[in-house]
């Protein structure tokens, strides 16, 4: 049986604020979240990746840049050679490129997105600063490409070990709206967004998830506790790694893949709005 893995990721992991992994595996219509667990180094996430399979694993982090960046940036144009282009600038020289490439834009022409970001409300890859996608895909995508595991769109590896790009901000919105459900801001977690990540928990339980990705999802409340989210968002990630799964013979589930920029997994991103309750 094919082990199915959500997580949530971030740039510099710490105690504080580490990989958040969520892991489960299908039993008919039903997605069941076996565990939750954390790492605060990347040592074990590079580990993790080189597991043996089967397994797939739905990662949020923006895994490329949009075409119109790469092609006017001039960086290779084909996935593997940008981003190691990108990671032998050191972190400190791809934050350098992007402000220069930015400095001389115009307002609303200086970050872009991706084909999927638009479908599903994304921010661009090329964003630093607030939540730091760029930093994220800095440091995710070498680790993916190193790794030799097969990164869906974008390279080909070994079959055993899959990972997609996943986003738990398309599936909330598709699940509940704009409502906030979390913060890692302890003076901004607050009951109204506790009870929003209650309802999200409901809406996966439920035949409105069966009907949106093809399973219900058996997850424990203590998901439901964690104010930053992030137990959640793990959560969402492997939902969306098990529809990736469900959808494998049909090219994961995705439309028409830019094969630079990368696909978001997940059913709205097919639809030219996110889908509201």
């Amino acid at each position: 049986m094919t082990k199915i893995f959500g997580i949530d990721f971030t740039s510099t992991p710490r105690k504080s604020k580490p990989l958040t992994f969520a892991q489960g595996s299908r039993h008919q219509q039903q997605l069941v979240i076996e565990k939750t667990s954390s790492i605060a180094a990347f040592e074990e996430f590079e580990a993790f990746l080189t597991e043996p399979g089967p397994w797939i694993a739905g990662i949020d982090f923006p895994f490329g840049f949009s075409r119109r960046f790469i092609e006017t940036i001039g960086w290779p144009t084909n996935w593997p050679d940008y981003v190691r282009h990108m990671n032998s600038l050191g972190k400190s020289g791809f934050i350098s490129a992007l402000e220069e490439y930015k400095a001389p834009r115009a307002a609303g022409d200086k970050e872009h997105q991706r084909a999927t970001d638009r479908l599903t409300g994304g921010v661009s890859p090329q964003k630093l600063y607030g939540v730091p996608v760029a930093k994220m895909l800095f440091e995710g995508a070498p680790r993916l490409i190193n790794s030799g595991a097969s990164i869906v769109h974008l390279s080909a590896g070994d079959p055993g070990r899959t990972i997609v790009e996943a986003y738990p901000g398309v599936l909330a919105r598709a699940a509940i709206g704009k409502a906030s459900y979390k913060s890692d801001t302890r003076k901004k977690q607050t009951p109204d967004k506790e009870a929003a990540r209650k309802l999200i928990v409901e809406k996966l339980r439920s035949d409105w998830c069966l009907s949106q990705y093809g399973f219900t999802v058996l997850c424990e409340d203590g998901v439901i506790d964690d104010p930053t989210g992030d137990r959640l968002d793990a959560v969402l990630c492997a939902v969306q790694a098990a529809w990736a799964l469900d959808n494998r013979q049909s090219n994961y589930g995705a439309g028409s893949v830019d094969p630079l920029e990368g696909w978001i997994a997940d059913p709205h991103a097919l639809a030219p709005k996110v889908r509201t309750p």
